[in-house]
Protein backbone atom coordinates (compact mmCIF):
# COMPACT_ATOMS: atom_id res chain seq x y z
CA UNK A 1 0.00 0.00 0.00
CA UNK A 2 1.31 3.28 -1.01
CA UNK A 3 2.03 6.15 1.76
CA UNK A 4 -0.79 8.27 -0.28
CA UNK A 5 -3.16 5.51 0.05
CA UNK A 6 -2.23 5.07 3.73
CA UNK A 7 -2.86 8.70 4.88
CA UNK A 8 -5.59 9.51 2.42
CA UNK A 9 -9.13 9.71 4.97
CA UNK A 10 -11.16 6.51 3.65
CA UNK A 11 -14.51 7.60 1.80
CA UNK A 12 -17.59 7.65 4.26
CA UNK A 13 -21.22 6.55 3.60
CA UNK A 14 -23.75 8.78 4.65
CA UNK A 15 -25.93 7.86 6.58
CA UNK A 16 -29.52 7.24 5.22
CA UNK A 17 -32.27 10.05 6.57
CA UNK A 18 -34.04 7.42 8.77
CA UNK A 19 -31.19 6.22 10.64
CA UNK A 20 -29.98 9.56 11.24
CA UNK A 21 -33.57 11.25 12.35
CA UNK A 22 -34.09 7.89 14.71
CA UNK A 23 -30.70 8.13 16.36
CA UNK A 24 -31.10 11.89 16.24
CA UNK A 25 -34.53 11.95 18.60
CA UNK A 26 -32.47 9.17 20.67
CA UNK A 27 -29.89 11.69 21.63
CA UNK A 28 -32.50 14.13 22.28
CA UNK A 29 -34.42 12.27 24.62
CA UNK A 30 -30.89 11.63 26.62
CA UNK A 31 -30.27 15.52 26.73
CA UNK A 32 -33.84 15.82 27.74
CA UNK A 33 -32.60 13.31 30.76
CA UNK A 34 -29.48 15.05 31.57
CA UNK A 35 -31.64 18.44 31.95
CA UNK A 36 -33.81 16.68 34.53
CA UNK A 37 -30.69 15.32 36.26
CA UNK A 38 -28.86 18.69 35.89
CA UNK A 39 -32.09 20.35 37.86
CA UNK A 40 -32.08 17.74 40.58
CA UNK A 41 -28.74 17.80 41.48
CA UNK A 42 -27.78 21.19 40.79
CA UNK A 43 -25.10 20.55 37.80
CA UNK A 44 -23.31 23.64 35.80
CA UNK A 45 -22.50 22.74 32.60
CA UNK A 46 -20.69 25.25 29.87
CA UNK A 47 -20.35 23.70 26.40
CA UNK A 48 -18.14 25.78 24.05
CA UNK A 49 -18.31 25.76 20.50
CA UNK A 50 -15.62 27.09 18.16
CA UNK A 51 -14.70 26.24 14.80
CA UNK A 52 -14.45 28.07 11.64
CA UNK A 53 -17.39 30.36 9.64
CA UNK A 54 -20.06 27.57 8.46
CA UNK A 55 -18.73 24.37 10.29
CA UNK A 56 -22.04 23.73 11.58
CA UNK A 57 -22.14 24.93 15.20
CA UNK A 58 -25.51 26.57 14.80
CA UNK A 59 -27.11 23.36 13.43
CA UNK A 60 -25.90 21.20 16.32
CA UNK A 61 -27.05 23.78 19.51
CA UNK A 62 -30.23 23.74 17.27
CA UNK A 63 -30.44 19.85 17.36
CA UNK A 64 -29.29 20.29 21.11
CA UNK A 65 -31.75 22.76 22.13
CA UNK A 66 -34.91 21.44 20.33
CA UNK A 67 -36.92 19.69 23.05
CA UNK A 68 -34.40 21.35 26.18
CA UNK A 69 -36.41 24.17 28.46
CA UNK A 70 -35.32 27.49 27.92
CA UNK A 71 -35.17 27.95 31.90
CA UNK A 72 -32.42 25.34 31.79
CA UNK A 73 -31.03 25.33 28.77
CA UNK A 74 -29.70 28.95 27.75
CA UNK A 75 -27.60 29.91 24.17
CA UNK A 76 -24.90 32.64 24.78
CA UNK A 77 -24.33 34.48 21.44
CA UNK A 78 -22.42 37.47 22.21
CA UNK A 79 -22.52 40.43 19.73
CA UNK A 80 -19.00 42.37 18.88
CA UNK A 81 -18.25 43.94 22.59
CA UNK A 82 -19.52 47.47 23.47
CA UNK A 83 -17.28 50.53 24.09
CA UNK A 84 -17.66 49.68 27.51
CA UNK A 85 -17.16 46.29 27.43
CA UNK A 86 -13.75 47.10 25.34
CA UNK A 87 -12.58 48.38 28.76
CA UNK A 88 -13.28 45.94 31.12
CA UNK A 89 -11.57 42.47 31.95
CA UNK A 90 -11.83 40.76 28.50
CA UNK A 91 -13.36 37.28 30.86
CA UNK A 92 -15.86 39.75 32.29
CA UNK A 93 -18.98 40.01 29.90
CA UNK A 94 -18.75 36.22 29.23
CA UNK A 95 -18.07 35.78 33.04
CA UNK A 96 -22.10 37.37 33.29
CA UNK A 97 -23.62 34.62 30.83
CA UNK A 98 -22.35 31.59 32.85
CA UNK A 99 -25.00 29.01 34.14
CA UNK A 100 -26.22 29.01 38.08
CA UNK A 101 -26.62 25.66 39.72
CA UNK A 102 -29.31 23.83 37.47
CA UNK A 103 -28.10 25.30 34.31
CA UNK A 104 -26.70 24.59 31.08
CA UNK A 105 -25.04 27.38 28.91
CA UNK A 106 -23.78 26.68 25.22
CA UNK A 107 -21.76 29.30 23.76
CA UNK A 108 -21.56 29.78 20.21
CA UNK A 109 -18.48 31.19 20.07
CA UNK A 110 -16.91 31.98 23.32
CA UNK A 111 -13.60 34.28 24.73
CA UNK A 112 -11.73 32.25 22.13
CA UNK A 113 -12.78 34.76 19.98
CA UNK A 114 -9.68 36.43 21.12
CA UNK A 115 -8.00 33.57 19.70
CA UNK A 116 -9.09 33.55 16.57
CA UNK A 117 -11.19 36.29 14.84
CA UNK A 118 -9.81 38.92 16.58
CA UNK A 119 -5.85 37.88 16.01
CA UNK A 120 -6.68 37.55 12.80
CA UNK A 121 -8.48 40.71 12.11
CA UNK A 122 -6.13 42.53 14.08
CA UNK A 123 -9.27 43.29 16.62
CA UNK A 124 -6.84 43.00 19.52
CA UNK A 125 -3.25 44.25 19.92
CA UNK A 126 0.01 41.21 20.22
CA UNK A 127 0.11 41.58 23.83
CA UNK A 128 -3.65 41.09 24.33
CA UNK A 129 -3.42 37.69 22.75
CA UNK A 130 -0.32 36.97 23.84
CA UNK A 131 -2.08 37.81 27.84
CA UNK A 132 -5.28 35.48 26.67
CA UNK A 133 -3.03 32.62 25.70
CA UNK A 134 -1.34 32.46 29.28
CA UNK A 135 -4.77 33.81 31.43
CA UNK A 136 -7.17 31.14 29.88
CA UNK A 137 -5.69 27.98 31.60
CA UNK A 138 -5.83 29.88 35.00
CA UNK A 139 -9.20 30.99 34.16
CA UNK A 140 -10.71 27.82 32.44
CA UNK A 141 -9.23 26.45 35.70
CA UNK A 142 -10.99 28.66 38.20
CA UNK A 143 -14.19 27.54 36.58
CA UNK A 144 -13.65 23.64 36.72
CA UNK A 145 -12.33 24.29 40.29
CA UNK A 146 -15.83 25.76 41.09
CA UNK A 147 -17.10 23.00 39.55
CA UNK A 148 -18.63 23.71 36.67
CA UNK A 149 -18.52 20.53 33.96
CA UNK A 150 -16.74 22.50 30.90
CA UNK A 151 -16.71 21.29 27.17
CA UNK A 152 -15.06 22.74 24.55
CA UNK A 153 -15.80 21.32 21.13
CA UNK A 154 -13.86 22.53 17.46
CA UNK A 155 -15.77 22.21 14.49
CA UNK A 156 -13.49 21.53 11.80
CA UNK A 157 -14.36 21.94 8.19
CA UNK A 158 -12.21 21.87 4.67
CA UNK A 159 -11.71 24.57 2.48
CA UNK A 160 -13.84 23.07 -0.22
CA UNK A 161 -16.84 22.33 2.17
CA UNK A 162 -17.01 25.95 3.57
CA UNK A 163 -17.09 27.34 0.25
CA UNK A 164 -19.69 25.46 -0.90
CA UNK A 165 -22.24 26.29 2.42
CA UNK A 166 -21.03 29.87 1.99
CA UNK A 167 -22.35 29.75 -1.68
CA UNK A 168 -25.85 28.22 -0.96
CA UNK A 169 -25.97 30.56 1.52
CA UNK A 170 -25.66 32.98 -1.07
CA UNK A 171 -29.10 32.38 -2.51
CA UNK A 172 -31.16 30.84 0.36
CA UNK A 173 -33.42 33.67 1.42
CA UNK A 174 -33.62 31.74 5.20
CA UNK A 175 -29.93 31.59 5.70
CA UNK A 176 -28.60 34.51 3.97
CA UNK A 177 -28.10 36.40 7.30
CA UNK A 178 -25.52 34.04 8.27
CA UNK A 179 -23.27 35.39 5.65
CA UNK A 180 -21.38 38.59 6.01
CA UNK A 181 -18.29 40.27 4.76
CA UNK A 182 -16.52 39.05 7.88
CA UNK A 183 -17.23 35.48 6.63
CA UNK A 184 -15.92 35.77 3.16
CA UNK A 185 -12.85 37.56 4.27
CA UNK A 186 -11.99 34.31 6.45
CA UNK A 187 -11.67 31.98 3.16
CA UNK A 188 -9.02 34.31 1.82
CA UNK A 189 -6.99 34.14 5.66
CA UNK A 190 -7.80 30.80 5.59
CA UNK A 191 -3.93 29.85 6.85
CA UNK A 192 -3.95 32.61 8.93
CA UNK A 193 -7.03 31.51 10.53
CA UNK A 194 -5.11 27.75 10.78
CA UNK A 195 -1.98 29.04 12.44
CA UNK A 196 -3.90 31.09 14.96
CA UNK A 197 -5.81 27.50 16.04
CA UNK A 198 -3.17 25.30 15.77
CA UNK A 199 -1.56 28.68 18.82
CA UNK A 200 -4.60 28.29 20.84
CA UNK A 201 -4.39 24.29 20.71
CA UNK A 202 -0.81 24.36 22.31
CA UNK A 203 -1.80 26.95 25.03
CA UNK A 204 -5.25 25.25 26.12
CA UNK A 205 -5.53 22.09 25.23
CA UNK A 206 -5.15 20.88 28.76
CA UNK A 207 -6.02 17.44 30.32
CA UNK A 208 -7.73 19.30 32.75
CA UNK A 209 -10.29 21.37 29.92
CA UNK A 210 -8.88 19.56 26.32
CA UNK A 211 -10.32 20.62 23.44
CA UNK A 212 -12.80 17.97 21.09
CA UNK A 213 -12.60 18.34 17.58
CA UNK A 214 -15.61 17.18 15.70
CA UNK A 215 -14.98 16.46 12.03
CA UNK A 216 -18.01 18.28 10.05
CA UNK A 217 -17.55 17.89 6.74
CA UNK A 218 -20.88 15.70 6.78
CA UNK A 219 -23.34 17.88 8.98
CA UNK A 220 -25.26 15.28 10.12
CA UNK A 221 -22.91 12.86 11.06
CA UNK A 222 -21.28 15.59 13.34
CA UNK A 223 -24.10 16.34 14.91
CA UNK A 224 -24.58 13.08 16.28
CA UNK A 225 -21.29 12.53 17.26
CA UNK A 226 -20.73 15.51 18.87
CA UNK A 227 -23.88 15.19 20.28
CA UNK A 228 -23.12 11.42 21.87
CA UNK A 229 -19.52 12.26 22.77
CA UNK A 230 -20.81 15.39 25.02
CA UNK A 231 -23.62 12.88 26.63
CA UNK A 232 -20.65 10.56 27.40
CA UNK A 233 -18.21 13.07 29.33
CA UNK A 234 -21.18 13.45 32.20
CA UNK A 235 -22.26 10.86 34.58
CA UNK A 236 -25.97 11.83 34.54
CA UNK A 237 -28.67 9.21 35.02
CA UNK A 238 -32.71 8.88 34.82
CA UNK A 239 -34.62 11.18 37.71
CA UNK A 240 -37.73 9.81 38.84
CA UNK A 241 -40.44 12.36 37.95
CA UNK A 242 -43.59 12.95 40.09
CA UNK A 243 -46.29 10.95 38.77
CA UNK A 244 -49.23 13.24 37.08
CA UNK A 245 -52.76 12.04 36.89
CA UNK A 246 -54.96 14.11 34.21
CA UNK A 247 -58.98 13.78 35.20
CA UNK A 248 -60.99 12.18 32.45
CA UNK A 249 -62.99 15.83 31.79
CA UNK A 250 -62.20 18.99 32.81
CA UNK A 251 -64.66 19.87 35.80
CA UNK A 252 -67.17 23.12 35.49
CA UNK A 253 -69.29 24.53 38.59
CA UNK A 254 -71.68 25.64 36.21
CA UNK A 255 -71.58 29.32 37.24
CA UNK A 256 -69.03 30.63 34.83
CA UNK A 257 -69.77 32.00 31.16
CA UNK A 258 -67.88 33.18 29.25
CA UNK A 259 -67.81 37.53 27.83
CA UNK A 260 -69.39 37.67 23.89
CA UNK A 261 -66.63 36.83 21.47
CA UNK A 262 -67.44 40.21 20.20
CA UNK A 263 -65.15 41.86 23.12
CA UNK A 264 -62.13 40.08 21.97
CA UNK A 265 -60.10 40.79 19.45
CA UNK A 266 -58.91 37.73 17.32
CA UNK A 267 -56.46 37.12 14.69
CA UNK A 268 -57.75 36.65 11.18
CA UNK A 269 -58.17 33.18 9.53
CA UNK A 270 -54.98 32.95 7.25
CA UNK A 271 -55.35 29.49 7.20
CA UNK A 272 -59.23 29.57 5.69
CA UNK A 273 -57.59 31.73 2.67
CA UNK A 274 -54.97 28.97 2.07
CA UNK A 275 -57.40 26.48 2.13
CA UNK A 276 -59.91 28.34 -0.27
CA UNK A 277 -63.06 26.48 -1.02
CA UNK A 278 -61.57 23.42 0.43
CA UNK A 279 -62.09 24.39 3.91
Amino acid sequence: MSKASQSAKPAKVRLTNAVYEAELFRLQTEFVKLQEWVKHHGARIVVIFEGRDAAGKGGTIKRITEYLSPRVSRIAALPAPTERETGEWYYQRYVAHLPTKGEIVLFDRSWYNRAGVEKVMGFCTPQQHSLFLRQTPVFERMLIDDGILLRKYWFSVSTDEQLRRFRKRLNDPVRQWKLSPMDLESVYRWEDYSRAKDEMMVHTDLPESPWYVVESDMKKHARLNMMNHLLSTIDYHDVERPKVELPKKVSASGDYKRPSRELSTYVPDHVAALLGDRG
